[in-house]
């Protein structure tokens, strides 16, 4: 089945709590969560989608006025299929973007950008570009921009529960009423229209931008694509999309009498003509053949996936709590679950936009993956977590090359990438290895939410093959008797790879993945590997001066240079993200937070650094700071209207702090292994009464 996620129709089941109380209403909690508004706002477009594909909408309902919200939340129509190149006619190969270092007395061959000579220059650079995802269409009413100022009445609601955008405004001085959603299994968004106007319905295609970021959308170059009917009924029409060498289809239906014109290059008009109206489009690689989804059948459907997503999950409820802080953190908790649903539970890894827009060309970041996903693990819905991982099988061959051809054993997997592996050339992330072991923590949390030995047994290769590189990558030195990390940009990418020896989450990330790798050799009923054992009982300890931990072994200006305490507090991940090990000291890593919470530049964080520094104080036992850096007064960690972590100007979506948000609060109630205390990161004077159900506890 293409989406894993509607397996949740079939999970059932009520999920139990681990401590005596009521059963949560589960749809009050999420009604009451319903995002809602009333006026304008460019930062509140709602989206709906099934992991697969999502579609953004404007206060319409639909993707009428797609100028306004270009800098703010733009109206994307994207699926994880939909990419696509440029062309290539200098012929580029990726061997040209290759460039030799030695780290460990030996030549290491890495994808990076160039500054000269000008052929390698330009071939990392289309490489870096291609492929990049596709906006696949606009839809939205048949309204002049200049009608935007003659929209009133504004009433817009997220009906969580349903997974649809009931939407409601005046046009000229006449009601519409609009519903929107996706259906949970088609990459086909769904509407239906009531009003008296009839209001034409237009598809635009754009011609995509290849940039950075933005909503890949270019209007000016309709002689560099076409889009062309292939079948048109009474009620249906099939288009077919030809973009250079890429093809997709649309296929759209209506219920009711209308009809489906061209009106332009790449643009068409479906003009209903009755009162009440309903149309569905499905986008899909190859030319569809089964019969075309119809409205009502599609909100039948809907509704009950996403009851069911709610019922059969976990759940926290806030309302007992009376910290005037406990609204906010449920809003984003319930907004975020939602999220990470449509947009970071497909076939491939998510981009850090999701499938709102683009950022890094589309492309999706393995550094990135436990963010958004690990929580689906935590959050009892470990099959969502799963049907991406099935993407790590596919990109094996390449991360087996890649381990190849800089002298390593295992498979290395690369941080930025799309669906065919390929490791697209950057200036940080060829150098990052925290990636790494990712594979196994998720494996690790998807097998300890549903045990079976048939999953170790499928697993095993990859948790295999990470573990031979991450072995292979350790640099021993013999005359301190120690196995040390270097050659890297740690995930505090302001240190440089040529001067980085030692970087502390990434030690204590080789530490437990690694001993997890060993465990899943027993279970399987192998021997420990005499080599990893080695290894694990002889890494460095993590460096340290004046009982604060560094940045770096290579790093001892640390609290000194802004530097080292700009970017990603990574130090802290070594315990919080990270179990306790024997690397870490307790109360030096106390002494680190409490720096870091006086002295960070917390203007140059990211969204997940919050949650980070949250599971690190859970972990502490400083319960007041857990809950104040998940609800800390940071640009850096905004949750907008629709739930949406809000970085910058460039990153106005920022998925992984909300799969860190989400992270962080299944530990803070759940706890890890070992922790015997109920909802362990919340303060106990009293205020935070919180109230839990099927969450899963941390290592």
């Amino acid at each position: 089945m293409k989406r894993l996620v509607y397996i949740l129709l079939i999970a059932g089941g009520f999920i139990g709590s681990s401590f005596k109380q009521s059963p949560i209403d589960r749809k009050a909690l999420v009604n009451r969560n319903n995002p809602h508004v009333t006026a304008f706002d460019s930062l509140a477009a709602f989206s709906v989608g099934n992991g697969e594909f999502a579609y953004t909408a404007d206060i319409t309902g639909l993707q009428t006025f797609p100028s306004r919200y270009t800098e703010a939340i733009p109206l994307g129509t994207q699926s994880q299929w939909g990419w696509h190149s440029f062309a290539n006619p200098e012929h580029y190969i990726h061997a040209e973007t290759l460039k030799s270092y030695n780290f460990r007395g030996k030549e290491e061959l890495y994808s990076v950008q160039f500054d000269k000579p000008e052929r390698s220059k330009n071939a990392a650079e289309w490489f870096r570009v291609n492929p990049h995802r596709l906006h696949l269409g606009i839809i939205g009413f048949d309204f002049a921009e200049t009608d935007f100022y003659a929209i009133s009445n504004i009433d817009q609601k997220l009906n969580l529960w349903k997974g649809e955008i009931e939407s409601s405004f005046t046009y000229q001085g006449k009601p519409v009423n609009v519903t929107t959603l996706v259906h949970p299994r088609k990459d086909a968004v769904c509407a239906h229209i009531v009003s008296a106007l009839r209001p034409a319905i237009r598809f635009r295609m754009p011609y995509p931008t290849g940039n950075h970021t933005d909503d890949a959308c270019d209007w000016n170059s309709n002689d560099k694509h076409q889009t062309d009917i292939l079948l048109q009924t009474a009620n249906s029409a099939i288009l077919k999309r030809t973009i250079d060498a890429t093809i997709y289809y649309i296929r759209i239906a209506w219920k009711g009498k209308a009809s489906l014109t061209a009106s332009g290059k790449n643009n068409f008009l479906l003009k209903p003509e009755t009162d009440d109206f309903s149309f569905t489009a499905e986008f899909t690689e190859s030319e569809p053949q089964e019969v075309p989804v119809d409205f009502d059948s599609s909100r039948v459907k809907a509704t009950e996936f996403w009851s069911t997503f709610w019922n059969t999950g976990a759940a926290v409820d806030f309302s007992q709590c009376t910290d005037k802080r406990a609204p906010e953190l449920e809003r984003r908790v319930v907004l975020s679950q939602y999220l990470l649903a449509i947009q970071c539970a497909g076939s491939v890894p998510p981009q850090e936009t999701g499938l709102t827009y683009n950022s890094w060309y589309g492309k999706f970041h393995l550094e990135m993956i436990w963010w958004h996903q690990a929580q689906f693990a935590l959050w009892n819905r470990p099959q969502m977590l799963e049907h991406t991982l099935e993407w790590y099988f596919k990109a094996l061959p390449e991360a087996r090359e890649i381990a190849r051809r800089q002298g390593f054993a295992g498979a290395r997997w690369m941080k930025m990438t799309d669906p065919s592996a390929m490791e697209a050339p950057s200036k940080v992330g060829s150098f990052l290895i925290w990636q790494q072991p990712h594979i196994i923590y998720m494996a690790e949390l998807i097998y300890r939410a549903n045990p079976s030995l048939e999953f170790l047994k499928k697993y095993a290769p990859l948790i295999d093959e990470t573990a031979r590189f991450m072995i292979s990558f350790t640099n021993h030195d013999m005359m301190e008797g120690r196995y040390e990390l270097k050659g890297i940009i740690p995930a505090q990418e302001t240190l440089r790879a040529d001067e980085t020896v030692n970087p502390p989450f990434e030690l204590s990330y080789w530490h437990f993945a690694l001993n997890v790798a060993q465990k899943w050799r027993e279970r399987l009923g192998q021997k420990r590997n005499l080599q990893w054992d080695e290894v694990i009982d002889n890494l460095s300890p993590l460096a340290y001066q004046d009982g604060l931990y560094l940045a770096a072994e290579t790093a001892p200006d640390t609290y000194k240079d802004i530097r080292f305490t700009s970017d990603h507090m990574a130090v802290l991940g070594a315990l919080g993200v990270l179990p306790q090990c024997q690397l870490v000291r307790k109360d030096y890593m106390q002494n680190t937070l409490n720096w870091v919470w006086d002295n960070w530049n917390w203007g140059r964080t990211w969204g997940w650094d919050f949650p980070m520094t949250a599971m690190n104080a859970a972990r502490l036992g400083d319960r007041e700071k857990a809950v104040g850096a998940l609800l800390m007064e940071k640009r850096t960690n905004t949750y907008l209207p629709n739930g949406h972590n809000y970085r910058d100007t460039r990153l106005r979506v920022y998925l992984p702090g909300n799969g860190g948000l989400l992270t962080a609060v299944a530990m803070m109630c759940a706890g890890w292994d070992g922790c015997k205390e109920v909802n362990p990161g919340f303060p106990k004077d009293g205020k935070w009464k919180v109230r839990w159900e099927g969450l899963k506890p941390l290592p």
